[in-house]
């Protein structure tokens, strides 16, 4: 009987447009090349970034995976990808034949590995275990909804599971566009028509790691939600929202504690207004609060829009702005809106000038004139993926429109998503930084919480907003007991400082708030923390 190979399967971890995986995420594409392992008949050990660089060996394997790369790096709190030092100082640790996937597949370190695999990672290993020529293939649809069954359980192997854990899960691979070749930038349309997941094979993967103890999943994966299921093989399908109904009420009912989604396009939006409504409407009922609808405006400058193919002009982002704000602006159990707009926005695009920041940022003034909520701004610098531009990004113009945005759009927004005193639910403390806690909420693009305080890391509180930043809020942990909390924890409420918490602390216990009142002094301060401060855990008088 022959022996079974093994497979050291490690996650660098990927962060890329169509799918995430750092940590608190993990990534569909890890889950699929282990299911594809298990196959095959390859035993299958599963390793994190974050487990070797804690110490953990390399186990002796007749195979060794990685996956990593990011082709849109974010900034990170408490774990990153791979890089390509680290990646570096693994090679020679690594057992067996070496497999490298991901974007990393891309760079330079990929000829030190035996195999690097660019497309589709899972398709070559189980290729190259069952005697085939590894090469670059894409997965059939069947191999697709078998491998995401059989994958699933490495899940439990993660070191955030079962919480904060969050697993992705992909509806279609490919662009609806792929007949124009979609936007200049991305690689999505260059995978060709939209080859689509039925919603009882993404429902059946989401029940199988319901069943394992997964409560977090994103919807993701997908270059528009609004246009899943749809059979108009146009670059701008009509929705079909009946298929998304189907999917998103099925998944409901498997009761995740967080379910979010990812990207739509705009153009889809604002040319079948009644239709995206009924699909919006669909998402806002069924998913969690804190749900962020991903928009490609990429530019609104129109010469930049039509050298580069892009998705959408300025005004039909515009009308999908409004749409989602109509229906998801309603506040949800979290303490944030049911379903926010993003806006995605590439700086280096062909055809792009320093005027274009200002075409920009007269989009971002008239959303705020217009009193409607975004959610987030991401801005970057175009990667050469695809192809190479000619633009040369002017640093001063770039660095000054990031800037104007952070300080003009972002706070203001934030102001309006979470107005003081909001309670945020369930923020997951992750670092401390000096005396400051920060945490977030487990989900998409979740809002980075600063607490003036020491909390214990891997807790989960819910958060009372005091302030704000360009992107980050400031909170403290509610409720706030005055009688119990420690003075450098009272002292990092607003307006009170050291000398107000030192009278605060010798002046212990109260049994009103009158009593607070009169130690405080200040009316105004007072009448700030008269909502979020309490005497006791159920007593605010």
């Amino acid at each position: 009987m022959a022996r079974e190979i093994k497979v050291a399967l490690i996650d660098g971890y990927i962060d890329d447009p169509a799918a995430l995986g750092v940590p608190p995420y993990i990534s569909p594409m890890i889950r699929s090349i282990a299911g594809a392992a298990i196959d095959a008949g390859a035993e299958v050990e599963y390793i994190t970034a974050d487990m070797i660089r804690k110490g953990k060996k390399m186990p002796d394997a007749d195979v060794s995976v990685v996956l990593s790369g990011s082709t849109v790096p974010g900034k990170y709190l408490r774990s990153m990808p791979m890089s390509q030092k680290e990646l570096g100082s693994l090679i020679p640790k690594l057992k067996g034949w070496k497999f490298l996937g991901g974007s990393a597949a891309s760079s330079a370190i990929a000829d030190r590995f035996d195999f690097s695999v660019r497309s589709d990672p899972a398709a070559a290993l189980y290729d190259g275990i069952i005697g085939k020529e590894v090469g670059e293939r894409y997965r059939t649809l069947e191999e697709w909804n078998r491998w995401m069954l059989l994958g699933a359980e490495v899940v439990t192997q993660h070191q955030d599971f079962p919480h904060p854990l969050i697993a992705e899960i992909e509806t279609y691979r490919g662009c609806h566009r792929y007949r124009s070749g979609g936007c200049s930038y991305c690689i999505e349309p260059l995978k060709g028509r939209p080859l689509t997941r039925s919603p009882a094979d993404v429902i059946a993967e989401a029940e199988r790691l319901a069943s394992l103890g997964i409560k977090n999943i994103r919807v993701g994966g997908q270059t528009c939600i609004i246009s899943y299921g749809s059979e108009d093989d146009s670059g701008i399908p009509r929705p079909d929202p009946d298929v998304v109904t189907e999917l998103f009420t099925g998944l409901k009912e498997l009761d995740f504690e967080v379910m979010h989604v990812d990207n739509a396009n705009p153009a889809v939006i604002s040319s079948y207004p009644d239709e995206s409504r009924e699909v919006i409407r669909t998402l806002a009922d069924c998913c969690t609060s804190g749900n962020v609808l991903a928009l490609g405006l990429e530019s609104a400058d129109p010469v930049v829009f039509r050298e580069n193919n892009l998705n959408s002009t300025s005004e039909q982002l515009l009308d999908a702005v409004r749409i989602v704000n109509e229906l998801g602006g309603t506040r949800g159990e979290t303490g944030l809106p049911m379903l926010l707009p993003g806006i995605n926005i590439i700086c280096g695009l062909d055809g792009e000038t320093d005027e274009t920041y200002g075409l920009n940022m007269d989009v971002l003034r008239r959303i705020l004139d217009e009193d409607l909520m975004i959610r987030r701004i991401n801005i970057r610098q175009v990667m050469p993926l695809r192809k190479d531009f000619d633009t040369r990004v002017n640093v001063r113009v770039f660095k000054k429109f990031k800037e104007s945005v952070r300080e003009d759009i972002d706070r203001k927004m934030l102001e309006r998503v979470v107005p003081k005193g909001t309670v945020l639910k369930g923020v997951y403390m992750e670092i401390h930084d000096g005396n400051t806690t920060f945490g977030r909420q487990i989900g998409t693009y979740p809002i980075l919480v600063g607490i003036p305080y020491k909390v214990e890391l891997g807790t989960t509180h819910d958060v009372a907003v005091t302030d704000w930043g360009f992107r980050s809020v400031t909170g403290i942990t509610t409720p706030f007991n005055v009688n119990t909390m420690p003075m450098s924890a009272i002292e990092g409420l607003p307006g009170i400082g050291k000398k107000r918490a030192a009278r605060i602390v010798v002046n212990r216990p109260y049994s009103s708030m009158h009593e607070i009142m009169e130690v405080i002094d200040d009316p105004e301060v007072f009448e700030g923390l008269r909502a979020i401060i309490s005497v006791s855990s159920d007593e605010r008088k």
